[in-house]
């Protein structure tokens, strides 16, 4: 078995390794440098993983497992120092590895602005997972400046906003993405940022970078200054050949190779943004996972060449979809098509040369790219459709066409997912062998796995390739306000910074003008979860429990429910509680199942008043009514029980009072056992901790309603600081990602547990979960009795006659 040793794990060079062993398992016995203390992951997903949309996990393509699986020796987080090509030798910072072939997968290096000040702590690239969890540990509410107004640093401006953070973007050109938008739709994505909050500044230099140890302020060439607690350079790259140039191969611009990927040594390949052929260098995806496969033909003996294609970029920006591909720059003999509907923040502007079309440009409906990108590589005449053709192939012949038509119409070759390169052939391949849904073309090609934006078009090659034997899935929606799916309606809330209702009306187009007593609670849930800086929770969205923030009964009374952390009270607590039903004639005192009191039958007009005494005893509001955090039930634990192995009453507490007040998808209960013998029922909650001798056993998914749930075991931790930071992780989790009235055990059905297990097990993601929930709790964690209570919203709750009376005094 001859020796590979390929250095870098990137994308390309993963891509790499799967058609290899994927084709010959045993050609190679393998080894994996990579100076990132990681394997391959989908670095085109960091933003979302900046913005919070995913986890680090999430974009993992491929984790330990599967390098185990395959047999690949992994050297990471050691960069090599040099190659012995007489010896045929790598030479790593932990020793040498001997090689028969080797393989440059080196990628590319950031390229940073060398003004003065480029050098201080706070002045960031954005290139790998580092660079990301540097931009996530920055504390909401700093101001940050994004150099390059590309798709990188547009990326890294729209995320770091979703962070809370101050963000302006400048940018050299007169518009944004000059190489893939005219001036028309650079202005359109200009405004869209705007409306985000992005600031944006166009023909900006940057002449230095102030500050004294850490960046203070960017100081442009005409003087302004910016101040700064973060730079972010993001304006370029360049290809990573110190090395292969310090081996003695031919480097020109990048790495030279021929159709093969074969270097100026006949031993040594190439792959990635570190390669040169036939004098271009390439970055997207597409490009190099095409050399990938030839490579992984090249070195299993078979004949490949790579033949690089005109291609388009179909990105997405900030939740904004943009398209370009062909020339559009001006010139003689050429003609514009556009097309612009500026209150639904469309464009499209095609560029046709004596009867050809050999540009295009889409801004907000991006749908018909890739049939406009086929016009243009096919070199079709359009005459005979010039008069409709910005319309889309749906309008050709005068008539509108079957939908599916353009899609079956595609060449094999036809991009679908941008992500991942995969184009519609692959696809098609794998329904030819038994892919009949989604999920399964899903799981073979890894089309629409990254950012999902194609989804709807994998959806459509399997209607067209399958027919009647394809059932399209369809999403149950909100309401009847709207076609929606709770799912749809988080991830362009999300995707779109929609911040407001009236923004979810309008840009999503509700039905009706403010929405349904169906839709408000659940859109009013996800824009207060995944804006908590942005967004004010409204009252009139939720329902009358949470309005009235009691339980209402059946005779029109109120259920009254004090907090009593982790089950435990005083006797001053009691007094008051008592006293309190003596006053205003409460004929129920009850025990609750979660360890309180339920003060049942109180008056609609006595709320205030009962919330004010028992606010003065130190009592708060127990949210028995909320969508949040019930019940903390507990066992005595170590204080009395002889079987206690920790003290379960204290975590208990500690929990309460951490979690209570925050607003959640479905109601939760927690508990808190101090030994297995799991007096507080701790294997039937949302969350249930069961202490044990070694530390603490975190269950999740439990329920004890309609449904009996027994708890899924999340992780054993040894200390109650992991125990607590693991639960406050989960419930974020839950919070964003669950749909509005899902209990956690239906949602982890949907999700999976694995997910949930290797999400919160990556740590920085852990305590970037936890950092979000402690931020929206500096917001939200607040008594609603103690607020409602005051005269001047006391007379909300007084009976309508009452009101009328004090009027006409």
């Amino acid at each position: 078995m001859e020796r590979l040793v390929v250095i870098g794990a990137g994308m390309a060079s993963g891509r790499l390794l799967e058609h290899l062993l994927e084709a010959d398992p045993t050609a190679y016995r393998v080894t994996l440098f990579n100076a990132e203390p990681r394997g391959n992951y989908n670095r085109i997903m960091l933003s979302p993983v900046l913005s919070g949309e995913k986890s680090f996990a999430e974009i993992v393509t491929h984790d330990d497992d599967w390098y185990a699986a395959h047999g690949v020796t992994c050297r990471f987080g050691e960069r090599v120092t040099g190659i012995d090509r007489d010896r045929k030798v790598v030479i790593g910072e932990r020793g040498e590895v001997p090689y028969d072939r080797l393989v440059f997968g080196t990628g590319s290096d950031p390229f940073i602005i060398p003004c003065p000040g480029h050098d201080l702590d706070g002045v960031i690239a954005y290139r790998d997972l580092d660079d990301t969890n540097r931009m996530i540990d920055t504390r909401p509410g700093s101001r940050a400046v994004v150099i390059g107004g590309g798709l990188l640093g547009l990326e890294a401006a729209a995320g770091l906003r979703m962070r809370g953070l101050e963000v302006t973007v400048l940018h050299l050109a007169g518009h944004l993405m000059e190489r893939q938008l005219d001036p028309a739709a650079g202005y359109l994505l200009r405004a869209d940022l705007e409306r985000r909050g992005i600031a944006v500044m166009t023909q900006a230099s940057t002449r230095c970078i102030r500050g004294e140890g850490r960046v203070e302020a960017v100081e442009l060439e005409d003087g302004t200054v910016l101040p700064a607690d973060l730079v972010v350079m993001a304006v370029g790259i360049r290809p990573s050949v110190a090395l292969a140039r310090q081996s003695g191969l031919v480097v020109n611009k990048a790495i030279a190779v021929d159709a093969q990927m074969r270097t100026s040594d006949a031993d040594i390949f190439a792959v990635g943004e570190c390669v040169e052929f036939a004098g271009q260098l390439f970055g997207l995806v597409a490009p190099l996972y095409d050399q990938a496969k030839v490579l992984a033909a090249t070195l299993i003996g078979q004949k490949a060449a790579f033949a690089p294609k005109q291609l388009s970029t179909k990105l997405k920006v900030t939740g904004c979809d943009l398209f370009s591909a062909g020339d559009f720059g001006d010139g003689p003999g050429r003609e514009d098509i556009v097309f612009r509907d500026p209150a639904r923040g469309i464009y499209k502007r095609l560029v046709v040369e004596d009867d050809t079309l050999i540009g295009a440009v889409l801004y907000g409906d991006t749908a018909d790219g890739n049939w406009f990108f086929g016009l243009i590589r096919n070199g079709t005449d359009i005459s005979d459709m010039r008069d409709t053709l910005v319309f889309g192939p749906a309008y050709q012949g005068g008539t509108t066409a079957d939908p599916l038509a353009a899609v079956a119409a595609l060449p094999a070759d036809a991009e679908i997912c941008g992500c991942n390169g995969v184009c519609k052939g692959r696809i098609v391949e794998a329904i030819e062998d038994g892919a009949t849904d989604l999920g399964t073309v899903r799981a073979q090609t890894k089309a629409s796995a990254s950012c999902g934006t194609c989804t709807g078009l994998v959806e459509q090659v399997l209607a067209a390739t399958l027919g009647d034997a394809f059932q399209m899935p369809t999403a149950q929606k909100v309401c009847d306000c709207t076609d929606l799916s709770h799912e749809d309606v988080r991830r362009l809330i999300k995707s779109r910074s929609l911040k407001s209702q009236t923004a979810v009306w309008q840009e999503l187009g509700w039905r009706t003008p403010n929405g349904c007593h169906v839709c408000r609670p659940a859109v009013n849930f996800y824009l207060l979860a995944d804006w908590p800086l942005d967004y004010r929770d409204d009252p009139q969205s939720r329902f009358v429990n949470e309005r009235k923030h009691a339980n209402i009964q059946k005779d029109g009374t109120f259920s009254v429910v004090p907090r009593m952390w982790g089950g435990i009270t005083t006797a001053d607590e009691l007094r008051a509680i008592a006293d309190a039903a003596d006053k205003y004639d409460v004929p129920t005192v009850k025990v609750t199942g979660g360890q309180r009191i339920d003060l049942l039958g109180v008056k609609g007009e006595d709320l205030p008043a009962i919330w004010a005494d028992l606010n003065a005893a130190g009592l708060v509001s127990g949210h028995a009514y909320s969508k949040g955090l019930r019940t903390v039930k507990t066992c005595v634990g170590t204080d009395h029980c002889r079987f206690g192995t920790q003290d379960s009453t204290g975590l208990g507490i500690r929990l309460e009072k951490r979690l209570w007040g925050s607003w959640t998808p479905h109601k939760v209960k927690l508990a808190v056992s101090g030994c297995p013998r799991n007096c507080a029922e701790a294997t039937c909650k949302d969350v249930g901790i069961v202490c044990v001798d070694s530390g603490f056993e975190i269950g999740v998914g439990g329920a004890a309603g309609m449904d009996v749930k027994e708890v899924q075991p999340l992780v054993k931790v040894a200390t109650e600081d992991e125990a607590v930071e693991w639960t406050v992780a989960f419930i974020q989790l839950y919070r964003e990602h669950a749909r509005y009235l899902d209990r956690p055990y239906k949602w982890l059905a949907k999700v999976g547990l694995d997910w949930v297990q290797q999400t919160l097990g990556d740590a920085p993601e852990r305590k970037a979960l936890v950092d979000r929930f402690d931020l929206s709790q500096t917001i939200y964690q607040t008594d609603p009795w103690a607020e409602l209570a005051v005269r001047e919203k006391a007379c909300a709750f007084a009976p309508i006659a009452n009101l009328t009376l004090e009027a006409a005094e």
